[in-house]
């Protein structure tokens, strides 16, 4: 029964790193278009919203809005991405300016350079992260504590 402490945190870990893996990814990737100094006019071909429903007590349903683009690369090679959570003003048809790497044109977005603001917002996220993962080592330390002193005291 005691290994059933050590199992779901230890999952939860995985999942937390796994988490910050992607944060630490995203910013990557951002950092890289917006510093290649690489822009292009891409054209929105598409918009789309997903829902999914959250659980737990009081279900919610979470809307995310998604931008197809397509714009042509100084080589000359036509490259469509897709990008969530994109402005709600930008529709179908609109011209944006994108920001790609050189080596990796398909990795482009479509948000103006905010480094600062990419830096708080995963800042904020791993800080959080961290603070869970500190957490779950916390309660297995907590919980190998207390069935110690268990077995020490049952007969």
């Amino acid at each position: 029964m005691d290994i059933f402490f050590f199992i779901v945190p230890s999952i939860m870990i995985a999942g937390l790193l796994l988490a910050m893996y992607g944060v630490i990814n995203r910013s990557r990737r951002a950092t890289r278009a917006w510093d290649s100094g690489l822009t292009a006019e891409a054209r929105c071909l598409r918009t789309y919203t997903t829902t999914r429903t959250t659980s737990g007590e009081h279900h919610r349903v979470v809307t995310t809005l998604h931008h197809v683009y397509e714009f042509t690369t100084r080589e000359g090679r036509t490259v469509r991405f897709e990008e969530e959570d994109g402005p709600g003003t930008t529709l179908e048809g609109d011209i944006v300016t994108v920001f790609y790497p050189a080596d990796r044109p398909e990795q482009a977005t479509a948000r103006p350079p905010a480094h600062g603001r990419l830096f708080a917002e995963s800042g904020c996220l791993l800080v959080f992260l961290g603070l869970m993962i500190a957490f779950c080592v916390g309660f297995m330390i907590t919980a190998h504590a207390a069935f110690s002193v268990w077995e020490d005291v049952a007969p």
